[in-house]
């Protein structure tokens, strides 16, 4: 009975050494420093955008593109369209709007059925800085990205987000590294 339980014992070993010998990690440590390597590389291309005016953050073209398309898509936009969208945390959305707001690039519209909700619409200051970067820049900019087909673009993308939502998922305990 022993020597059955040793050789089973010794055919499990044998198939686990085996198969963990034959398993490689689709990523791995290389692949993950080459995609981080990107990611780095992309947040760095987003500083070649040409320079803002005086006290506007980047957050605020991407609130205002955020803004026009729930506009269409909706009619109107509160403080959580933009924090859903982003996946970003309420407060700090609320602190870019009334920085927005202050600069004149927002203005907040009370509900008339219910007080509590307040609705953001763009202002013609905040539609012209927004097609500043829509029509002159972002279409001027689109000359030179013609080499990049659109399913390049897309893959980018949707890599992008997975490896965020990825990433923001995880529980990854600095301790047990």
């Amino acid at each position: 009975r022993i020597e059955k339980s040793l050789k089973l014992l010794k055919e499990t070993l044998d198939y686990m050494e085996r198969d963990l010998f034959l398993w490689r990690p689709s990523m791995t440590p290389d692949k993950i420093k080459e995609l981080l390597d990107a990611c780095y590389l992309a947040k760095r291309s987003r500083e070649l955008l040409p320079p803002l005016p005086k006290g506007v953050a980047p957050a605020f073209i991407q609130y205002l593109d955020i803004m026009k398309k729930v506009q269409k898509e909706k009619g109107q936009v509160k403080v959580s369209d933009i924090s859903d969208l982003l996946g970003l945390p309420k407060p700090g959305v609320t602190r870019t709007v009334k920085e927005m707001e202050k600069q004149g690039y927002v203005k907040k519209i009370s509900s008339p059925t219910d007080k509590r909700i307040v609705y953001l619409s763009p202002t013609d200051k905040g539609l012209s800085l927004s097609n500043k970067f829509d029509v002159s820049y972002y279409r001027f900019l689109s000359t030179y990205l013609e080499e990049l087909s659109d399913e390049d673009v897309e893959i980018t993308i949707k890599t992008i987000e997975k490896f965020h939502s990825v990433m923001a998922s995880s529980t990854i305990d600095p301790n047990a590294l």
